[in-house]
């Protein structure tokens, strides 16, 4: 079994990855922004499954938007284990909105969030992970970047750049055995705290000038939820499963891709023929090495 970091561990689909894999047996560090302060009853609740079940799970602080939390959270697990085998990239916040009226500090925040997050994570794990020559980054994506629904331009932008850096990360990680895994869920309205945690636009006065919309932007939840048949309605747990089934796969034969989507939009077909056509492209470069992970 491997030792597991994951970001966003208070709700949703990063709860449900930390309670499945440690339930399976992995060692797993649950990480969250306050576990001390806004996070202390989902870190308490954790903490408490893990005492009843006799988990090896532990929950520690992770700020994604500041470098020196990501750097302390990494040398927390280093300090405690063996070393750290899989970073689960999964925290991440969601805005509503027109487009127009999302200040550029709100774009910001967003990125800072949702993509440059990662990034730091990464910039923290990778000297340990490149030293031991193996490893596993899995980033918790989202088929978004391809259906772009309206009135969610942010986070769709930012889930585009998550997933392109994800991929560009992976030519240059695999050259020292470390592996990829990007798990795009659809639409989950249930069960997380993205609509009901939603962020909106800060500027009111542009915000007001589409208020003709505003109908429309009300029932964006009900709209994603009408996309499941009754019984069909997706839930964290499906991430979740999915993930432990990834990190239970023998080192190397890992999915670069996976899409989890109770909606059954065609994103996996379409990612199918995008990553293909990628992967020529490279080999056309000359880096077709990069495609591989090195062992």
């Amino acid at each position: 079994m491997s030792t597991v970091l994951i970001t966003g561990s208070s709700t949703g689909i990063g709860r449900r990855t930390a309670e499945t894999l440690a339930a399976a047996g992995h060692t797993v560090y649950a990480t969250m922004r306050d576990p001390g302060g806004r996070d202390a009853d989902a870190a308490s609740e954790l903490e408490s499954l893990a005492r009843h079940h006799g988990w090896k799970l532990r929950v520690a602080e992770l700020d994604v938007t500041s470098q020196a939390s990501a750097d302390a959270a990494v040398r927390r697990v280093l300090d405690t284990t063996d070393g750290l085998d899989t970073v689960v990239h999964n925290a991440g916040h969601l805005l509503i909105g027109y487009v127009e009226a999302f200040t550029d500090d709100d774009v910001s925040h967003l990125f800072d969030i949702n993509t440059v997050g990662a990034h730091r994570v990464n910039r923290a794990v990778l000297p340990h992970l490149r030293e031991r020559g193996s490893g596993t980054l899995l980033y918790v994506g989202s088929t978004i970047l391809v259906t772009a629904p309206p009135f969610l331009g942010p986070y769709v932008a930012s889930k585009a750049a998550f997933d392109a850096l994800a991929v560009v990360t992976s030519y240059e990680v695999s050259q020292f055995g470390i592996e990829t895994s990007i798990v795009m869920p659809g639409a989950i309205p249930r069960g997380t705290n993205h609509f009901p945690g939603a962020g909106r636009a800060s500027d009111e006065r542009v915000t007001a000038r589409y208020s003709g919309l505003d109908p429309l932007v009300a029932r964006t939840h009900e709209a994603h939820e009408k996309l499941f048949a009754p019984g069909g309605e997706p839930h964290p747990q499906d991430v979740a499963d999915e993930i432990e089934r990834i990190l239970a796969l023998p080192d190397g034969t890992r999915p670069f891709r996976s899409v989890v989507d109770a909606a059954e939009a065609g994103v996996d077909h379409v990612m199918a023929f995008s990553d293909l056509t990628r992967e020529a492209y490279v080999r056309r470069l000359g880096f077709a090495g990069t495609l591989e992970v090195k062992r």
